[in-house]
């Protein structure tokens, strides 16, 4: 016999002044005049017989429940009237059944501030607790009797306001729940998903006549104060469980308060179950990362004023420091208000977007930071190892996320063995050859990222990863002499690769030259002392980027051209190469001449809504996961004066080009600075293709 004693305990029955009339009605030993079974009744055939007993049964220990009497009855004479109840409903009578239906009706109602006060002043002649409870208890005892005619009943006993009403009745009303998981499969998985159903409607002082308002922390630990049980009674539920809270996890158009309520719930669950951690710690990251993909495309979709308003609502909210119990602004826009145009709308909607992603990735900085305080415990270590397994399989294959990987990017900052963890984990990505080509393109661009932007990146870790870039390019370039022309669709690989070198380039520049080589007139600290001189580059980096820019791959015309730019600048001016003269000649280069099949025609892309005249669409994206981090609350997590890298255009470059427009008018400049052999597509146009 399995006991309760681990959420019943003994208690003195309460003192009632004076007697009530039974709930049910006196039963008698005819059927005679009882009325038919009603529409709307449970519809299960009348003549099937009770449930069997099942093998295994919850048994309800009297001894430590505090109910013996109640109100002048006994648990004796409900009991009784209970199992009246039911055979009564086995052979069609209806009348005592539909009643005890009826008690367990949902009553609980949620209540502001003011009304909290009301209810306490309330003299409370509405009926005693007690009168459901004796019943409660009762049923808890006849449950082998519920069949599967009995899902009316059972149905009405999952909506009761159990979680609106005391102490004792809560307790009552959790060994129900055991009783009745205990019956059989299905009616187990009716009570868990019961019990996840509420975990959004928690989040309010709520009350049930009769009863003292009940506050949102008494009610989620008497949540999970069941669930605990039940689960430690039926292990097997474990499973059950965790497909239910991905389930019902809300909607990303759901309010910052809906999913906070939610994952605060998701992170008592896994308190309670710490075997269940991973799973947990893995649906909130997940969740997270929709959110950050679908607020980014919807930025993206939009026109630049859409972003402003946003920008300005999340400014505004600030100012007010709306509490956490109040409801996103979404909720009116999913109301039907005509005075709000449908931008205005929209606007609302991505801030509260904006506002729940802000907020959870905020949570989550504030579980795992105290863990990296040391980073170099071994608990530390385990549970970075862990980050980078959620990493690789929830937010790598999401290029679109644009702040849930500064998770990583933060507490791989803490220690050289955090970031060579991190570092490796992204090579392993990039080049293992069992991975998809999207997956190791994402590896890629994490990679270049982080390398560029991350402040404690050492010198030989940039020189490191920089020579295996270009040896994959090189490698990649001497491989397909047979290539045509560039295609950023067969060769998106080495274009990823060959980006990813220009973005280092851009932001670590001088980590990328002999620093014992430096005449000792530079200083290292200012960026401007090095324009004009020629200075000793790392070895193979000047001669690797020539042989594959004028290569038939052709890297500058599929690269994006922001990049393509920006390399431009820096390179002419730090007199590693030339490369204006290629990006002229690229303009005549027309990327639709080197796809076959439909493309070669431009009907599938007509097919998708591209413009067959516009190949801004053959450009490789200029994604780089590690740009800005934007979100207002969660960015007081990153030290980004120490340990990011920001982009610091250098002003007097400006000047230089001023100058350098000027020689161009006048005919000064040549182009010939660098001389290296140009094999492009262009030349095989000229050649009649």
């Amino acid at each position: 016999m399995t006991t309760v004693s681990s959420i019943g305990r003994r208690s003195s029955a309460p003192t009632v002044t004076s007697p009530i009339k039974p709930i049910l009605r006196k039963s008698t030993s005819s059927v005679l005049g009882t009325r038919a079974r009603s529409d709307d009744s449970d519809g299960a055939d009348e003549d099937a017989p009770p449930a069997k007993r099942q093998k295994k049964t919850v048994a309800f220990n009297e001894e430590l429940n505090m109910i013996k009497e109640i109100s002048g009855k006994s648990l004796e004479d409900a009991k009784r009237e209970v199992r009246q109840a039911l055979e009564g409903h086995a052979r069609g009578d209806d009348e005592d059944y539909d009643l005890l239906k009826d008690l367990f009706a949902p009553t609980g109602k949620q209540l502001t501030p003011d009304e909290e006060d009301e209810e306490e002043d309330e003299d409370g002649e509405a009926p005693k607790p007690q009168d459901l409870m004796v019943y409660v208890v009762a049923l808890t005892g006849s449950v082998p009797l519920l069949g599967r005619s009995c899902s009316g009943l059972l149905r009405s006993v999952l909506r009761c306001s159990w979680l609106e009403r005391d102490e004792s009745f809560a307790r009552a009303y959790i060994q129900l729940l055991a009783a009745l998981s205990s019956v059989q499969g299905p009616l187990f998985a009716q009570v868990l998903t019961m019990i996840v159903g509420k975990f959004t409607e928690t989040r309010h002082t709520s009350a049930v006549a009769g009863f003292a308002p009940v506050d949102p922390e008494t009610k989620k630990k008497w949540l999970h104060v069941g669930l605990k049980y039940l689960l430690e009674l039926f292990p097997a539920g474990q499973h059950m469980i965790l497909n239910l809270v991905s389930t019902k996890f809300p909607y990303t158009e759901e309010s910052k308060a809906v999913h906070m309520e939610y994952i605060d719930h998701l992170l008592r669950l896994k308190d309670a179950r710490p075997e269940l951690e991973r799973d947990i710690m893995e649906l909130i990251l997940s969740r997270l990362v929709k959110l950050d993909v679908e607020m980014t495309l919807d930025l993206e979709n939009d026109d630049d004023e859409t972003t402003r308003a946003v920008l300005r609502q999340l400014e505004a909210s600030d100012a007010k420091n709306d509490d956490d119990d109040d409801d996103s602004d979404a909720d009116s826009v999913l109301s039907d208000d005509d005075d709000l145009t449908e931008q205005a709308k929209r606007v609302l909607m991505i801030k509260s977007k904006l506002e729940t992603m802000d907020a959870i990735l905020d949570l989550l900085f504030s579980i795992y930071n105290p863990v990296f305080e040391d980073p170099e415990t071994p608990e530390a270590v385990e549970v970075f190892q862990d980050m980078l397994s959620d990493f690789s399989n929830v937010i790598l294959p999401h290029l679109k996320s644009r702040h849930t990987q500064y998770l990583l990017f933060k507490f791989a900052m803490k220690s050289n063995q955090l970031m060579e963890m991190f570092i490796g984990t992204l090579f392993n990505l990039a080049f293992e050859s069992n991975r998809a080509p999207v997956v190791k393109q994402a590896a890629v661009a994490y990679l270049a990222s982080f390398t560029a932007r991350g402040a404690h990146v050492q010198s030989e870790q940039v020189q490191m990863i920089t020579k295996t870039f270009l040896g994959y390019i090189d490698h990649y370039r001497a491989s397909h002499t047979n290539c045509r022309g560039p295609d950023v669709r067969r060769y998106s690989q080495y274009y990823a690769y060959f980006q990813g070198l220009l973005y280092i380039f851009c932001f670590r520049w001088r980590d990328l030259i002999d620093r014992d080589l430096l005449p000792p007139s530079l200083d290292w600290d200012d960026p401007a002392s090095f324009i004009g001189q020629d200075l000793p580059w790392m070895a193979g980096l000047k001669s690797t980027l020539q042989a594959n820019i004028g290569s038939k791959l052709n890297p500058l015309k599929c690269c994006s051209p922001v990049i393509v730019d920006e390399f431009a600048r820096l390179s002419h001016h730090l007199r590693l190469m030339y490369i204006y003269p290629q990006i002229e000649k690229n303009k005549s280069v027309h990327l639709s001449q080197f796809f076959t099949g439909s493309y070669a025609t431009g009907g599938a892309l007509r097919d998708t809504g591209f413009e067959f005249d516009d190949e801004k669409w053959a450009h490789l994206e200029a994604c780089f996961p590690f740009d800005p981090f934007q979100l207002p609350v969660a960015r007081r997590w990153l030290d980004l004066q120490n340990s990011y890298v920001s982009w610091q255009p250098m002003a007097v470059l400006d000047g230089l080009e001023e100058e350098d427009d000027e020689e161009e008018e006048n005919g000064e400049e040549d182009g010939e600075e660098e001389g290296f052999v140009e094999d492009t597509a262009t030349d095989e146009e000229e050649g009649g293709m």
